[in-house]
């Protein structure tokens, strides 16, 4: 069943919300002027005995008024032949605007992920900071990953950035672990955690943040 969700944030106001394992969310944000966005996405095998884990999450926010901010943070962990898409689209239609995209997935396995990026500023939408990073883990030779981020930028006075990374675990890092009497295994563990914790940590939930941390401690990779 697909989660589609309209939310028009008023001027000042706050929109804050985490999406846990849900199958399809096709979410559409129009920001008024000073309004303030926060939302994750989150896609995590085993969380909860869920298993099974696949879907797209398909994110549009348009920054409508000045002076808005906008975060959003994603996470998919999958194991098996586990398949997430996830494409956020943000738009800048007017100045002064800020948005911050972090976008992580760890793939073991068969499992299959794929990120579009698309991040558009008008021309109007002078002294814009726009931020987007997609940085991957693959914990095995078969799993996959595609990302395709887009920048159309029309704008002069803006700093914008975007950022895509692909890679596995530091075989350096871990023989350098081993050699200070931590075994593959927990090293590989910490490793991985420590690769998600930068996207969990920014939960203002503490009882959703928490569940998960706990989860990725006792989970073994």
């Amino acid at each position: 069943m697909v989660n589609d969700q309209m939310v028009n944030i008023k001027s000042g106001e706050t929109f804050e919300k985490v999406f846990l394992n849900e199958p399809e969310i096709n979410l559409h944000i129009v920001q008024e002027a000073g309004s303030h966005m926060k939302i994750h996405v989150l896609n995590i095998s085993g969380l909860s005995g869920n298993s099974g884990v696949s879907g797209t999450n398909n994110i549009t926010v348009e920054q409508a008024g000045e002076g808005c901010s906008t975060e959003i943070y994603a996470l998919a962990y999958l194991h098996d032949h586990e398949s997430v898409t996830t494409e956020t689209h943000v738009t800048h239609a007017v100045g002064g605007g800020t948005s911050n995209q972090l976008v992580k997935f760890v793939l073991a396995d068969q499992s299959r992920g794929r990120f579009v990026g698309d991040l558009k500023i008008a021309p109007d939408a002078q002294k814009t900071d726009a931020h987007q990073t997609n940085r991957n883990l693959l914990l095995s030779e078969e799993a996959e990953m595609r990302t395709q981020p887009q920048l159309e930028i029309y704008a002069d006075d803006v700093k914008a950035t975007h950022g895509a990374s692909t890679g596995q675990l530091d075989e350096s890092v871990l023989f350098y672990m081993q050699q200070r009497g931590i075994d593959k295994q927990k090293a590989r563990q910490l490793l991985v955690n420590a690769f998600m914790k930068e996207v969990v940590e920014t939960i203002s939930d503490e009882k959703i943040k928490t569940n998960i941390l706990t989860f990725f401690e006792e989970d073994t990779f």
